[in-house]
């Protein structure tokens, strides 16, 4: 009996233990999105937008169908009714995924200041500008920053003179100074940056426009003529301005088995053909001489082994006219009807090579003739 209560005892204990080790949470990754600690000012327009969301979440809750004027009465009174607000502080912050923590520690510290938006939020107005910006003082207007929220630079309708972004605008940080776009430079984004010219101005715009590729620094216009100076690989030319130099004149521009391409204020060495011991373009056609293994024909380098197919194809019609002789002093008909076949399939087998042959050379040629062209 005795031994039968403790065996009871020690499976009550072990229960216990399992049920207290299931019931403690596991520490949350201090560097996942949840535990993500925000700046101020977006953490607390984290906690407004999840209580606008929980708002839309429970418009029109509770109500679906049946007599319209009753659920429009209904309605009018749950919409700022303190059951509303309940259950959109059930789930506030439970959507968030960056800075959830946060968010959930900020909504609890701020849950009087909901509350009080919540019943007067008709004259208190938009709850980001009460909250964050009036009673807990994290955000600034936008085009304002800093801690007295201070107007940015052209405030209201020409802040960096729309070229820009006022550092810290929004928020109770930063500086005020212009951040400029690209092109735009000076303290209030008023200047072309460098490699930028001036395509634009009046009283309150200005525009300003990336130079050509071809000018060094900076430019007075578009195009290469715009150049004050010429950039690497182009030269100043009086009339045309900037001009492209054609590296591949030079013989050393590549090395002994590749040729030259030229390209707008560079160029590009590219490998010669197989076939080819130097070249002047790419394919059989364009070597300057054929490497080992391949023999010149029809002005293309071919294959050795190409060309020993000739023979071969030549072997075989000499032996089908020895077999037709051979059966010709056997059956002068039978020999009379091989010797036209074979002469069919060695007409037939020519003029289909030499159909091909000149195919070939027609593509060949109409590829040089459009890469001509295009140089």
């Amino acid at each position: 009996m005795a031994l039968m209560q403790c065996r009871i005892f020690i499976a009550i204990l072990v229960m216990s233990f399992v049920s207290h080790i299931n019931g403690i949470e596991k520490p949350k990754n201090p560097d996942s999105k949840e535990a993500e600690k925000l700046p101020p000012c977006q953490a607390c327009k984290t906690v407004v937008n999840s209580v606008q969301h929980g708002m839309a979440r429970t418009n029109k809750r509770h109500f679906g169908g049946g007599d319209t004027a009753w659920e429009e009465e209904k309605l009018g009174d749950y919409a700022q009714s303190e059951v509303r607000l309940v259950e959109i502080q059930e789930k506030l912050c439970a959507e968030v995924q960056r800075g959830q923590n946060q968010c959930y520690s900020l909504a609890e510290e701020w849950e009087q200041l909901i509350e009080e938006w919540w019943f007067k939020q008709k004259e208190l107005g938009d709850l980001h500008s009460w909250l964050c910006i009036k009673k807990v003082e994290y955000c600034c207007p936008d085009n304002h920053y800093g801690p007295e929220c201070k107007p940015c630079e052209g405030f209201p309708d020409n802040v960096c003179n729309n070229n820009g972004q006022c550092k810290g605008s929004g928020t109770r940080k930063g500086n005020g100074d212009c951040r400029c776009n690209a092109g735009y430079s000076g303290p209030t984004c008023s200047e072309c940056a460098e490699k930028y010219y001036e395509s634009y101005r009046d009283e309150k715009k200005l525009l300003c426009s990336k130079c050509h590729p071809a000018c060094k620094g900076s430019c007075s216009k578009a195009g290469h003529k715009g150049c004050n100076e010429c950039n690497s690989g182009w030269m100043k030319d009086g009339e045309r301005g900037c001009v492209d130099i054609n590296e591949c004149t030079s013989k050393d521009s590549c090395k002994t088995n590749q040729f030259c391409v030229n390209n707008d204020g560079s160029y590009s060495c590219l490998a010669c053909d197989n076939s080819c011991e130097g070249c002047h373009g790419d394919g059989p056609d364009m070597c300057n001489k054929c490497a080992s293994g391949y023999v010149l024909k029809d002005g293309l380098c071919i294959g050795v082994q190409t060309s020993s197919s000739d023979w071969t194809r030549y072997l075989t019609y000499l032996g089908l006219c020895i077999a037709t002789c051979i059966i010709f002093q056997k059956n002068t008909l039978i020999a009379s009807v091989i010797g036209l076949s074979v002469a069919v399939y060695v007409a037939v087998s020519e003029y289909m090579l030499s159909t091909l042959t000149n195919q070939n050379q027609f593509f060949q040629n109409s590829i040089d003739s459009f890469l001509k062209n295009m140089n």
